[in-house]
């Protein structure tokens, strides 16, 4: 199990745009040259941050803004926004098992209950963390840095 880069690039958006936004024009261009990666990705997750109410995008000469405080934004909602999960989540559990093998015919019994409760666990731990939190590490590692 691997979460795509998507997730840590719209962190990366998001952490850019909340300390940028009111000093430059944030467009999906100089956001691709902060995280080195083609513009075209940029859009297509500054669409689904959109979507999920997190940023807001003027078109032209606007740029791109938060939607929400730094603290109101959560692993998880960026997490939803970003990776395109199927509806099994986490885990996609191999298609045809042999239902005429024991194991086969009893492995979605004996596994299913136990990755929903890791999903879960994974995205409770996920809510707990926010942007400000990114945010405020940030602040720390650049004023030691100072």
């Amino acid at each position: 199990m691997q979460v795509s880069t998507q997730f840590t690039i719209s962190i990366h958006i998001l952490a850019y745009v909340a300390l940028y936004q009111d000093k430059q024009k944030v467009t999906s261009d100089v956001l691709a040259g902060s995280i080195q990666v083609n513009p075209v990705i940029i859009r297509r997750l500054l669409s689904r941050l959109k979507n999920h109410g997190m940023i807001t995008v003027h078109r032209g000469t606007g740029g791109t803004f938060l939607a929400k405080k730094p603290s109101e934004i959560t692993f998880l909602d960026v997490y939803n926004a970003a990776e395109n999960l199927k509806k099994e989540g986490l885990f996609h559990f191999h298609e045809h098992p042999n239902p005429a093998c024991p194991v086969g015919r009893d492995i979605h019994h004996a596994l299913d209950g136990k990755l929903a409760e890791v999903q879960k666990a994974f995205e409770d731990k996920l809510a707990t963390y926010t942007l400000q939190d990114v945010l405020g590490d940030m602040e720390q590692i650049e004023s030691a840095v100072r």
